[in-house]
């Protein structure tokens, strides 16, 4: 039987349960804990439902526990400002009352400023390139890890394709700069605080491999254990997150069991806009 694509606008919706209170879940419930892009796209998201007329520019989330995949997800907002240009959202994820995840999210009604520069995109080739009947082609394609492989299956909720496929088996990464071209599988409704809670859930995926990339690793090597501490992320231009995006990350240090990791994101025409940066705890198994 052929899978379905996964609508990631309905992995993250949320239902109301009371005043600024919502539930969330998570698709997988047999998963060993929640993915943290989850929440930080569902925490998104109930923020959003708190503000009218005003659009996330960035966020800051901690990591707290683990989530139990099996258990709803509580989310709490608290209106902390409501001012001329800025709003402030305080989200707070909760199971079995416990609190999982912290979330500040700010939003801004929106200017036209003095000041616009940004970034240019990396050279790096279209995602036709990377498309699974081009990749199959590869002589590395037999030896990739199954994981990568499955960024090809319909039934994911967001696609990927990996630019630098050889550091999945072994080649190392010498500035640790590496590109994933990444959208959600199915057309998303024309709302564009959902394409930025879109973003945030597709962020989160394999950020910290790029603290893997000098050392010819991934995070994929079950000698490695990893998780998220905390994520951040700003949002600076349009977009939809069912086009093209590119990811350009890079991990400008690893020190004490702990990476950090930074990422651009930029449209096809080479529009940078969202920047994202993570640590995370990345230890190898003794």
């Amino acid at each position: 039987m052929q899978k379905s694509r996964v609508d990631l606008a309905a992995i993250i919706d949320l239902d109301p349960v009371g005043i600024d209170l919502f539930r969330g879940n998570s698709p997988n419930a047999g998963e060993q804990r929640v993915f943290g892009g989850l929440m930080i796209g569902q925490a998104m998201l109930a923020a959003c439902r708190t503000v009218k007329a005003r659009l996330p520019h960035s966020l800051h989330c901690y990591f707290i526990h683990t989530g139990d995949p099996q258990v709803p997800l509580i989310y709490k907002v608290e209106r902390l400002r409501d001012g001329k240009s800025y709003s402030t959202r305080r989200v707070t994820a909760m199971q079995r009352g416990s609190t999982i995840v912290s979330v500040i999210v700010s939003f801004h009604k929106g200017e036209e400023g003095t000041f616009e520069h940004q970034d240019k995109m990396p050279e790096v080739p279209g995602p036709e390139h990377f498309a699974a009947e081009e990749l199959s082609k590869h002589s590395l394609y037999p030896d990739l890890p199954e994981i990568v492989h499955r960024y090809y299956e319909p039934d994911r909720p967001v696609e990927l394709r990996p630019v630098e496929i050889g550091r999945y088996v072994g080649q190392k990464i010498e500035d640790g700069r590496v590109h994933v071209w990444m959208k959600a599988a199915t057309k998303l409704p024309d709302d564009p605080a959902l394409h930025i809670c879109a973003l945030a859930y597709a962020s989160d995926l394999s950020l910290l491999d790029a603290v893997m990339a000098r050392y010819g690793r991934t995070l994929f090597d079950k000698r490695i254990l990893s998780g998220s501490l905390d994520h951040a992320m700003w949002f600076h231009r349009p977009f939809r997150a069912d086009d093209w995006l590119l990811y350009a990350k890079e991990s400008p240090s690893a020190q004490s069991g702990r990476g950090l990791a930074r990422g651009l994101i930029f449209t096809r025409d080479g529009t940078l806009v969202a920047s994202v940066a993570q640590e995370g705890s990345v230890r190898e198994r003794r």
